[in-house]
């Protein structure tokens, strides 16, 4: 279990929300007042049947209020309470003309008057400009019904609503793109910070130790020359680990109320869930690195579905194998990483006898199949190629090619070689 910083998630939203529960309470008081003190056309007190707005109003005023703590954040706005809040709104524009007869002849507000666009954008800024659409479409056939025969400025008021809350709602969802865009650039500086403050720790303690373990078991010779062998390599390993920085991502979430901060998480990186989350191939490949094994990688991350990450690493360690089987513990190999636009090519090379022509038709023959299902067969599962150049005396290189969006097949293809 490893730790390290981690950036949670900034959040533009919560601003919003507040602004939403201050307008839904101005609003409500607003539509009160309008109710108590508004007259109609001729200067005469507005409802025929007052206990109809008497008794819509006092609801809209307790639902309002009790609320409250559902418009605080878009986790506690559920789809039920949107529901629920817009059916509120269409019934209080329904029962306008039942408490003001005159309201379908003269252009009038209705019970809730302005407190319904507080539903449509709480539509918006949950679910964006769709959801925005979706909403105030029904606040639009609710006041047209309501007015009966509607007038111009009918109309207007609609289009009105319509328009300002898909606005909204399409300025959140480009709110929310770049507040993921930022999390993200914060949490790579967060996560250069602590490679740099490893790479600092390790090259002053162990890359040291190795070192010296390596320059003395090659003095020494003997048993202790195979220690400083192996010392050699972890070396390189190590040094090609801590450069590379490859620092795997959280996959945790947390609310976006939180705010942006940093803070300190466990990471577990075994951690199997996440399976369609990309894959920086370098981190899979990068163990490969030692002392006989060159490792040559792109400055940024080479993402890949996770599945086909993992069948293109598998791929290279058994070409890495037959490397060592066939080509000795002497023989010198280098991968290259080439990320391209539409696929990824990985190069394996060694600097061995090479494979006599023959031999390879001639092993699977013999039911030696390391080549045709160890690599090859990954290859083809996942929509991908697999070549092999060999020349006797001159080492053998395998091209390995995927595609960005590959064909991965649920039927693992086998390693037995």
């Amino acid at each position: 279990m490893a730790r390290r910083e981690r950036v949670v998630r900034m959040s533009v939203e919560l601003p919003l929300w507040r602004a939403l529960t201050g307008y839904r309470v101005l609003t409500m008081i607003y539509a009160v007042l309008l109710a108590v003190f508004g007259k109609d056309h001729l200067g005469r007190d507005r409802f025929e049947r007052p206990w109809v707005a008497v008794a819509y109003l006092a609801f809209l005023c307790v639902w309002t209020l009790a609320t409250l703590p559902k418009v605080r954040s878009a986790a506690a706005c559920t789809k039920r309470f949107l529901g629920a809040d817009l059916a509120v709104a269409l019934t209080g524009i329904l029962l306008t003309p039942v408490a003001d007869v005159h309201s379908q002849t003269f252009d009038g507000p209705t019970l809730p008057s302005i407190w319904t666009a507080g539903a449509v954008l709480a539509f918006a800024v949950k679910g964006g400009w769709r959801w925005a659409a979706f909403a105030s479409t029904f606040v639009a056939v609710a006041n047209i019904v309501q007015r009966g025969e509607p007038s111009r400025d009918t109309f207007h008021n609609v289009l009105l609503v319509w328009v300002a809350s898909i606005a909204i709602g399409y300025v959140v969802e480009v709110a929310r793109a770049s507040e993921r865009t930022l999390a993200r650039a914060l949490e790579i500086e967060a996560a250069t910070r602590e490679r740099e403050r490893l790479a600092r720790d390790i090259h002053d303690s162990v890359l040291q130790v190795l070192a010296m373990v390596q320059r003395r078991g090659t003095a020494i010779g003997g048993e202790a020359a195979e220690l400083g062998r192996l010392a050699g390599e972890q070396e390189v390993a190590l040094r090609t680990l801590v450069s590379s920085g490859l620092v795997p991502t959280t996959r945790v979430s947390e609310d976006a109320a939180d705010g942006a901060v940093v803070r300190t998480v466990d990471v577990d990186e075994t951690d199997p869930a996440g399976d369609d989350t990309p894959s920086d191939l370098r981190a899979l490949l990068a163990p490969h690195a030692g002392s006989r094994t060159s490792f040559a990688e792109p400055g940024a991350p080479v993402l890949l579905p996770a599945e086909a990450a993992r069948e293109l690493a598998a791929a290279v360690g058994a070409a890495l194998d037959n490397v060592r089987v066939h080509a000795g513990e002497g023989a010198q190999a280098w991968i290259l990483v080439e990320d391209e636009p539409d696929e990824v090519i990985v190069t394996v090379r060694d600097d061995g006898p090479g494979i006599p022509e023959g031999r390879l038709a001639q092993a699977e023959g013999e039911g030696r199949l390391g080549v045709a299902l160890s690599i090859r067969g990954r290859l083809r599962e996942l929509g991908g190629t697999a070549e092999l150049i060999s020349v006797p005396g001159q080492g053998t290189e395998v091209e390995l090619k995927v595609p960005k969006a590959p064909r991965v097949s649920r039927g693992k293809a086998g390693s037995a070689r």
